[in-house]
């Protein structure tokens, strides 16, 4: 009943489904092994190398635009209620003779800004960075006359906690006045980025970065000419 052919024949097919069954373990297969590090074995990678990411000038702008619409909402917002206010209460607020000199130094800031923006586009980078740092230099001078400012209030007998208004001039000026100086870290890191030895290396992005930046810089200043107008006019 059992000849030798029919057992060859049997072998034969105990053997084939082994081998079929093993296919994929181990070294050999396309699937990852038990440590999930590489096909047939102890890994896996994909089947292939992983490309480098792509630098997008355009993802650096649209998240920028982005941030700035949000706080121009906000500075929008507080307006809107500080105007609303402004009609329910007369008790006046004297403008900080500081503040004109504040008006003064952010307007010349974005002026240096654009000179260095308009240095690095002609490869002149010495230019650059002194721009950058007169930049610099004048946003902090504008920081320290609103820190003025705010003493020639109380010196008037205006504090934050007085009425509306005198809140809405510490609140306002303060808030700026933190964004302003997130604009200051900007610019001193371009002034790195500028002091780094592979700058030459990276001229698409430190042309971004200038562009980014300096949007963000203008926008400051053009958000306190907004409050300064806002604040003489409704003082």
């Amino acid at each position: 009943m059992w000849g030798p052919k029919y057992q060859a024949v049997m072998a034969t097919m105990v053997t084939s489904t082994k081998k079929a069954t093993n296919k994929g373990i181990g070294s050999g297969g396309n699937f990852p092994g038990p440590n999930g590090k590489k096909p047939g074995g102890n890994g896996w990678h994909g089947g292939g190398d992983r490309s480098k990411r792509k630098f997008s000038p355009d993802g650096y702008r649209i998240t920028m635009w982005m941030l700035l619409a949000a706080i121009v909402m906000m500075f929008g917002a507080l307006s809107a209620a500080y105007i609303m206010v402004s009609e329910e209460e007369r008790r006046p607020v004297p403008m900080p003779r500081m503040f004109f000199v504040s008006t003064g130094l952010i307007l010349v800031s974005s002026v240096t800004f654009q000179r260095a923006k308009r240095s690095l586009q002609q490869d002149r980078a010495r230019a650059y960075l002194r721009w950058l740092l007169a930049t610099l230099g004048l946003g902090c001078a504008f920081l320290a006359s609103q820190l003025i400012g705010w003493r020639e209030l109380a010196r008037a007998g205006v504090y934050f906690s007085g009425h509306p208004r005198s809140t809405f001039f510490y609140l306002a000026t303060a808030l700026h006045g933190g964004h302003l100086l997130g604009g200051i870290g900007l610019v001193f890191y371009l002034v790195i980025r500028r002091l780094r030895p592979l700058w030459p290396l990276n001229a698409e992005k430190n042309t971004t970065w200038t562009r980014v930046v300096g949007l963000y810089w203008h926008t400051m200043d053009g958000i306190w000419i907004w409050l300064f107008v806002l604040l003489l006019i409704f003082k």
